[in-house]
């Protein structure tokens, strides 16, 4: 298993004067069925909550354990979802990258910078994005 994310692009990012940064991913484009969701997240850099990680190399204690921990400890935190006929309307990419945008446009605290897990970057995003592959392992 590779190591854990070391959270390198958002320290370069800050010493950018980008920050905050915020973190977005989307779960259920594999379902046939159902709704697409995404969250975006803006963590404490103080406050990384130990052993965090892409949640898919994670049992399921520990994704219990950090998942109360971001809520507990991130500065803001957005979900926002897509439902099965909105996926059918568009298709599971843009359904995707809407979700996330949305989640992103729901974070109490305005990033300068989203990071997007993946290859692409959600279209309309009132700050600069950039799209990372295994973005949550890094």
């Amino acid at each position: 298993m590779p190591d854990r994310p070391d959270f390198s692009v958002e320290l370069r990012a800050m010493k950018s004067e980008r920050w905050p940064v915020a973190g977005t991913d989307e779960a259920g484009r594999g379902p046939l069925a159902g709704p697409v969701v995404a969250a975006a997240v803006v963590l404490d850099p103080d406050r990384i909550p130990d052993g965090l990680d892409d949640s898919k190399r994670l049992g399921p204690d520990d994704r219990a354990r950090i998942f109360e921990a971001i809520l507990d400890t991130a500065l803001s935190v957005s979900a926002a979802s897509i439902s099965a006929a909105g996926i059918d309307s568009a298709n599971i990419l843009r359904a995707s990258l809407e979700a996330m945008r949305r989640a992103v446009a729901g974070l109490s605290i305005a990033p300068r910078l989203v990071l997007a897990d993946g290859r692409d970057v959600p279209p309309g995003l009132a700050c600069e994005g950039r799209a990372l592959v295994k973005g949550d392992q890094r």
